[in-house]
């Protein structure tokens, strides 16, 4: 019996038809995603006047989604292993969705923050596994590109939240904005009859005919054999204990990327959730505070693609200490008064190195760990920044309620960014020490 390697085929395909719909379908799932995520900002200002929010319960009431999201990471990516990884997403999709139509319904903090969490449950556990469904079908040479296409998705439901508040808002209140939720539900099942399963997981459930069948789909060209015996060698690494990250030499740049990952997604989270009532304190009406949201997602879309052309390009370290720089810049700018065009321009370039560079950021440390170590050492970074998003929303409801000027409110939001910043230089010149001893070391052994 011929055997057949699984990732072989995969790899080396053409980009299909196939890959066009499993681009599309996650896609679309991270825009219903990052909808639901972005839909705070969008009603913070709305819910604070109509229960009475100070700052800091404000913040506190956006992180309950940022909680539910490092639970939902951890519990529905084991989940899907034992599930497969298309019932996983549906069950994600189906819990956020209708969390968020629930969260419409709250007629108190302690309500809106429980649906909040559950909504972070099924959006946490979401992203991951659409995230490896792409990175899993996409031919090896395009990997990247289709992965920063995807996640370009993210910041179009950005948009879209902010757009539809701007809409609905002003005629129908903020309980609307979850109630519209219940729109991508009705999705559902034409999601879950177009998605394909993992073909990993078919694999190990020995269901070597639906395999076969969409391995067909994936390279119409191979020549797979109905006898052909289907193989997959591990393409991750088994999990190690934590310390592993540190060997080697590695312990500086495993820092550096822990505290870039914390950095990146505090300036994330703080940015979306309290921008627009920033711009709305400092005197402009809730359309134009909502439309910076737009042009922060707008920014954060074309970001993550450009980030991924630049990094594939140039050295991955040096591109993403250029955007930690021009987010640090931009952001403290944002509290000047500027003319129209320029602050746009400033939300625009603020959005494309904060939202964007956390694409760079995965891969980055894809890269720099071994395949043994790859999965402990995304998992913990990955981690750390769930952490800094979390403290994102907390740090903008504290500097509220210490009323700052605004422009101090955006020089702290700021400071992460030069903070990641010089924390990817120590990591470029940690790994440029390393490759120039390498060639030493070797002549040395010889």
């Amino acid at each position: 019996m011929s055997k057949i390697d699984v990732h072989d085929i995969i790899d080396n395909a053409g980009f299909t038809r196939f890959h066009w719909m499993v681009m599309a379908l996650c896609a679309l799932l991270l825009i219903f995603d990052g909808y639901d995520l972005f839909i705070y900002g969008v009603v913070l200002p709305a819910i604070m006047q109509e229960w009475g929010l100070t700052p800091l319960e404000a913040g506190a009431l956006g992180s309950y989604a940022l909680f539910g999201m490092m639970f939902g990471a951890l519990a529905f990516g084991t989940l899907a292993d034992r599930i497969g990884r298309k019932k996983g997403i549906a069950i994600c999709f189906a819990l956020f969705s209708t969390a968020t139509i629930v969260n419409g319904f709250a007629s108190n903090p302690t309500e809106f923050g429980i649906c909040r969490f559950l909504a972070g449950l099924g959006c946490g556990g979401l992203m991951p596994n659409a995230v490896a469904l792409m990175n899993e079908y996409a031919p090896k040479r395009l990997r990247s590109t289709l992965v920063a296409v995807m996640f370009s998705g993210y910041s179009l439901g950005g948009l879209l939240a902010a757009g539809v508040g701007i809409y609905m808002l002003p005629r129908f209140g903020w309980e609307s904005m979850f109630f519209a939720a219940g729109v991508p539900l009705l999705l559902l099942p034409l999601i879950f009859w177009l998605l394909p399963e993992s073909v990993g997981f078919l694999v190990r459930q020995g269901r070597h005919a639906q395999a076969r069948a969409i391995l067909r789909r994936v390279a119409p060209d191979a020549a797979l054999a109905d006898s052909g015996e289907l193989l997959m060698s591990e393409g991750k690494g088994q999990g190690v204990a934590v310390f592993e990250l540190f060997r080697e030499g590695r312990a500086l740049r495993t820092l550096c990327l822990w505290l870039a990952f914390f950095c990146c997604l505090l300036m994330v989270y703080a940015l979306s959730s309290w921008l627009p009532k920033l711009m709305a304190g400092a005197g402009y009406s809730l359309g134009s505070s909502l439309s910076f949201l737009l042009a922060l997602n707008f920014g954060g879309m074309a970001g993550a693609i450009l980030g991924g052309w630049l990094g594939d390009r140039f050295n991955l370290s040096k591109v993403m200490v250029a955007f930690f720089v021009a987010a640090a810049v931009s952001i403290s700018l944002l509290g000047f008064k500027s003319a129209p065009a320029l602050l746009y321009l400033l939300i625009f370039i603020a959005g494309a190195t904060t939202i964007g560079t956390q694409i760079l950021l995965y891969a980055a440390a894809a890269q720099f760990y071994g395949l043994s170590i790859r999965s402990t050492g995304l998992g913990w970074a990955s981690g750390i920044g769930r952490n800094g998003a979390i403290v994102g929303p907390l740090l903008g409801g504290a500097l509220m309620g210490i009323n700052l000027p605004l422009q101090l409110n955006f020089m702290a939001f700021a400071v992460p960014g030069a903070v990641a910043a010089v924390a990817m230089t120590l990591f470029a010149l940690s790994s440029q020490r390393r490759r120039n001893a390498a060639p030493g070391a070797a002549v040395a052994a010889s």
